[in-house]
């Protein structure tokens, strides 16, 4: 039987020579290229999932389809959907267990739920768990395609407007968290959603998109928030000193160990503990942080006793773990402690419509700090749009500052903007793949140097090395500080 009840004279669909292909046809008045909304039906009764299925995809929606509430959660933590219509009778998971996981994956996704006679007060119940709506059976076509729609509409302003807002990110602490791309916006969802857990956060991406403002925004909205938040950078310590720096040692422990000190990850109990660049770290320093996230204890260098510490880990890094575990530089079992929670920040060249606001905030906060009144002319924008950044987030900063330095007026334009083209080799020049490294790293540490005033640890800081290698690289470079 059909689960719509058709308007009088009106032909009645049936899921007959329905295609498998999930294409929808744009709708009618929106801009070219727009994908259109995504929406998932989970129904254990292939007549009333396919036949809602051919209603919607008429009206120009991607639509997919789900037989039973396991099917719903495996595509709900594949893929990103606007709306998911669910059945509530449906076993062994049912549509209360799809609701929650999700508003657990996204928590501006609208979710409908699908009732048969006499299960009402199912509904109503479903809706004080988070669904939008929900929809009798039988129903009319123009019901459900009203009901979409309003969860459409509502979906549109969580996402442009409330996680957006100025009211949200004052309230989640998340001003330097710039954007309103799709790949930000998924972010800051997530974001918010796992904070006030106490799961472990793996967050990658490339140098220079902001890995630990991502986690100072996960500390900021957690129940550890009154705590510290102590960040660490693996890659600018030696692994001896880390090592001290991380657990603490007792007297005599070493040459120096005139009495016993505290180890960082004591001074963070209670708050947040953070391992940038953890990818840094040797085999034999992981399996001690392997037992700090597994037992929640640590043990000072030169001591026999464990202490217990409570502290939320959150890590970053900028290299595929993957691949360093298959080249046994990082241990799996670590890798996957971590990876709990894995979240993405995405580079620049990705979002590029979040250039201009990034570009303004810089301007905004160099305005500030100066008393000064520097605005971007067109050109300018247009300039930094068409730019790859490679360097991402901390590259634009940079730009920004410089520009507005030297800018000749308050009107900041395209000639103002130093950006870095990239090098390439001469034609028909026969230097080695070696000798092409070297020359982009010297190119890259002068630039760095020139920036950061021959400050090397500002520099090691920017080039994301430890103050060592990079030592070691202008030595080898001919390289001097000044």
């Amino acid at each position: 039987m059909s689960p719509f009840t058709p308007p009088r004279g009106s032909p009645r669909l049936t899921p007959r020579g329905l295609a498998p292909v999930e294409a929808a046809v744009p709708k009618p008045g929106e801009p070219p290229g727009r994908p259109a909304p995504r929406i998932l039906i989970v129904d254990d009764q292939r007549n009333m999932r396919t036949t809602t299925a051919l209603v919607l995809r008429q009206e120009g929606y991607a639509v997919s389809e789900a037989e039973s509430g396991e099917a719903a959660l495996a595509r709900l933590l594949a893929e990103s959907f606007d709306v998911v219509l669910t059945d509530l009778k449906m076993a062994p998971l049912d549509g209360l267990a799809v609701l929650r996981g999700a508003l657990e994956v996204s928590p501006s996704t609208q979710v409908i739920v699908m009732t048969g006679y006499g299960t009402v007060e199912s509904a109503v119940a479903a809706m004080q768990l988070g669904a939008h709506d929900y929809l009798s059976k039988p129903f009319k076509e123009s019901e459900l395609i009203v009901r979409v729609q309003r969860a459409l509409e509502k979906r549109r302003l969580l996402v442009e407007v409330g996680l957006l807002s100025d009211e949200f990110r004052e309230r989640y602490k998340l001003d330097a968290l710039v954007g309103r791309s799709a790949p930000m916006r998924d972010l800051l969802t997530k974001l918010v959603r796992v904070a006030p857990m106490d799961s472990t956060v793996l967050i990658t991406g490339e140098s220079g998109t902001g890995k630990e403002l991502i986690a100072r925004a996960i500390h900021a909205n957690s129940r550890r928030s009154a705590r510290p938040f102590v960040p660490v950078n693996c890659a600018a310590i030696t692994e001896s000193l880390l090592e001290s720096e991380l657990f603490g040692h007792v007297k005599g422990a070493f040459t120096g160990a005139v009495k016993t000190r505290r180890g960082l990850l004591e001074e963070a109990s209670g708050g947040t503990f953070f391992f940038d660049e953890i990818g840094e770290t040797t085999p034999a320093l992981q399996a001690k942080l392997l037992r700090v996230i597994q037992e929640h204890e640590i043990r000072r260098v030169g001591d026999n006793e464990s202490i217990p510490v409570d502290v939320r880990v959150l890590a970053a890094t900028n290299q595929d773990l993957r691949q360093a575990i298959a080249e046994r530089r990082f241990r799996e079992d670590l890798f996957y402690r971590l990876n709990v929670v894995p979240l993405n920040a995405p580079p620049l060249r990705d979002r590029k419509e979040d250039i201009p606001l990034l570009a303004q905030h810089f301007v905004d906060g160099f305005n500030r700090r100066n008393g000064t009144r520097r605005a971007l002319t067109a050109g300018a924008l247009q300039k930094l749009t068409a730019h790859d950044f490679p360097g991402n987030v901390r590259e634009l900063e940079n730009v920004m500052e410089q520009a507005c330095a030297l800018a000749h007026s308050d009107a900041v334009e395209a000639k103002d903007l130093m950006l870095e083209a990239r090098w390439t080799a001469p034609e028909g020049s026969s230097r080695t793949l070696a000798q092409d490294v070297d020359e982009a790293e010297k190119r890259a540490i002068e630039a760095a140097l020139a920036r950061n005033e021959a400050n090397l640890e500002r520099v090691a800081r920017e080039l994301d090395v430890s103050t060592t290698t990079l030592w070691r690289k202008m030595k080898r470079l001919g390289l001097r500080k000044d």
